[in-house]
């Protein structure tokens, strides 16, 4: 078994090397150029010299089809069906209820992150190198696949080593994860990138509707513009971090962008290419239980080699092999794995993170740092460090996200993105774990305060002066700011006072109107606009006269008070009559 494995990650290495002389000759096959739409095709988009792959990866660099589009360019025509072989009509379908999950999740992201520019033929380059559209659509109506589709077991054994992260509850393995699902997540990636994306309550890896949501946020973090080709790059790379990969993918992804169509759910073509494996090799011991695909044929598995004979000295007939030094009965030692920086993980200690504040709205000026020690307190490098916000908020890091994973540098050290701070304010509380041990985890406390302005003042200098029992012709307008900045969607209050010494509301002279009609003298829940000013209603007078003074107030203690006359309309004086003449 161990001779067949190794024979195999060595084909497996010269596959993806096939793969990528393959990928050349396209390039050099193609036109060089943009396309129609003014995009620079895969051909000429040399990735940037600066993207890189963030820590880990979405399916933990897990194995992947290698299969390429074909030369011919697709024929978006829905009427022409599947047929074996893979032509450019074939390979150009995508499963109904698939491809539906990709477009939705480009509308959803359009909308809650319309800078990221993310294009659904991106999810539908992923999902057919990954899982090859959910093998092929077998989904059910809901979008989740007949059969899991899982990766191998990312035990060292040619792949990366991540040890059991969800105690087997995605993948049924309870030593080592695998990628799950038709977008190929590792569970440690889905605790914090999973979505609900069909709207069930439920976040399943197994669902490609939750799957390509799920994948569209993480291609989207970071602030990633993917019209960039630098941003695409990356993002792309920390999906799965190899070169071969990003090449394959923009492959794909150039190749749906000049059309496709939609076919019947289990009907799409299966790829015969891994990353990891022979070329025709069958994918099918990917997913457990799965039987062949109608019409296909089992292919062979490698036949064990027959062990050597040990000659004789002089080439003539065999020896009898020598017995074991070994003492019969004597336990073998089974080999031992060497440690990972994250078993050595013994607790977690804040870094040094100052206090947290921020105004709603705002971004807080400091960020979370954490370090990952041994029992020794020695900081421990590499770690993968998971931020959680808990509780009921509307605080997020930066992006959007309540989740973040960010790997310790050479000092040990995590830093979080930066918080972004709701509407909702108090207390938040983001908690730090160790992704893959089992650690106490080490909660921060992070303060929202309510919006606030230091300063009012009137945008007008007109007179604010009526006669009895009139309206006032100028309506109050302030400006707010807070530190010399736009201080928007501040809470204040205005009210009519008695003097300036006593602030409790006067009970004549002007006033304001309720919705009925009715007299008010005191305004509360107005709020300043997006440039921090505040339009007051209409103000009326009773038959009172004299000078009255209306106060503005705001919280973070802001206040302007603005005086206002109410005085009968002067008359002017009859002129003298004439005397009578003499």
């Amino acid at each position: 078994m161990a001779a067949q494995f190794g024979r195999r990650l060595r084909k497996g290495a010269a596959t993806t090397a096939v793969a990528a002389v393959a990928v050349a000759a396209l390039s050099a096959s193609q036109a060089p150029g943009v396309n129609d739409h003014g995009r620079q095709t895969a051909a000429d988009a040399t990735p940037s010299p600066e993207a890189s792959a963030s820590d880990g990866s979405a399916t933990g660099n897990s194995p992947y089809y290698t299969d390429l589009p074909p030369l011919k360019s697709p024929n978006p025509s829905p009427s022409t069906g599947p047929a074996p072989g893979g032509t450019g009509t074939t390979e150009s379908g995508i499963p109904a209820t698939v491809l539906d999950a990709y477009k939705k999740a480009e509308t959803t992201l359009r909308e809650a992150k319309p800078g990221c520019n993310l294009p659904w033929q991106l999810l539908a380059a992923i999902g057919r190198v990954e899982s090859g559209q959910a093998r092929g659509g077998r989904v059910d109506a809901d979008g989740t696949t007949l059969k899991p589709i899982l990766g191998p077991q990312l035990d060292g054994n040619g792949f990366a080593l991540i040890k059991d992260t969800d105690d087997g509850a995605y993948d049924g393995n309870s030593s080592y994860d695998q990628a799950v699902g038709p977008m190929q997540f590792i569970p440690s990636t889905w605790a914090w990138a999973g979505r609900d994306g069909n709207d069930d309550g439920k976040k399943d890896p197994n669902n490609i509707y939750d799957a390509a949501l799920a994948a569209g946020h993480y291609l989207c973090r970071n602030d990633w513009d993917l019209s960039q080709q630098g941003d695409l790059d990356r993002a792309i790379l920390s999906y799965n971090n190899s070169r071969d990969y990003l090449n394959l993918v923009m492959r794909w992804l150039e190749y749906y962008r000049k059309g496709t169509h939609e076919v019947p759910d289990g009907t799409g073509t299966l790829p015969d290419n891994r990353s990891d494996d022979g070329a025709g090799a069958s994918p099918t011991p990917t997913i457990p239980g799965a039987t062949n695909p109608a019409g296909s044929t089992p292919k062979p598995g490698p036949k064990p080699e027959k062990p050597e004979t040990p000659q004789k000295p002089g080439g003539g007939g065999t020896t009898t092999p020598k017995p074991p030094t070994t003492p019969p009965g004597t336990p073998s030692t089974p080999p031992t794995t060497p440690p990972t920086p994250t078993d050595t993980v013994d607790h977690l200690e804040d870094a040094g993170t100052a206090k947290l504040t921020a105004m709603a709205g705002d971004a807080f000026g400091r960020r979370i740092s954490t370090r990952a020690e041994t029992e020794a307190g020695k900081a421990v490098a590499k770690v993968r460090v998971r931020f959680t916000i808990v509780g009921d908020t509307d605080t997020t890091f930066t992006g959007g996200e309540d989740v973040a994973t960010v790997a310790t540098n050479s000092s040990g050290v995590a830093v979080a993105p930066a918080l972004q701070a709701g509407e909702k304010t108090g207390t938040v509380t983001v908690r730090a774990t160790v992704v893959g041990r089992a650690v106490p985890g080490l909660d921060y406390k992070a303060t929202v305060t309510e919006r606030a302005a230091d300063a009012l003042a009137r945008t007008g200098d007109a007179a604010l002066t009526c006669a009895p029992g009139g309206t006032f012709a100028n309506q109050v307008e302030v400006k707010a700011t807070y530190k010399g900045a736009v201080a928007d969607g501040v809470a204040a209050t205005a009210t009519l006072i008695k003097s300036a010494d006593d602030p409790t509301v006067t009970d004549k002279g002007p006033y304001f109107k309720d919705a009925d009609g009715k007299t008010v003298r005191t305004l509360t829940g107005l709020k300043t606009d997006a440039k921090g000013l505040l339009k007051l209603p209409k103000l009326y007078a009773d038959d009172t006269t004299g000078t009255f003074l209306l106060r503005v107030t705001t919280a973070g203690g802001a206040t302007l008070t603005v005086e206002l006359t109410v005085a009968a309309a002067e008359t002017s004086s009859p002129s003298p009559s004439a005397s009578p003449s003499a």
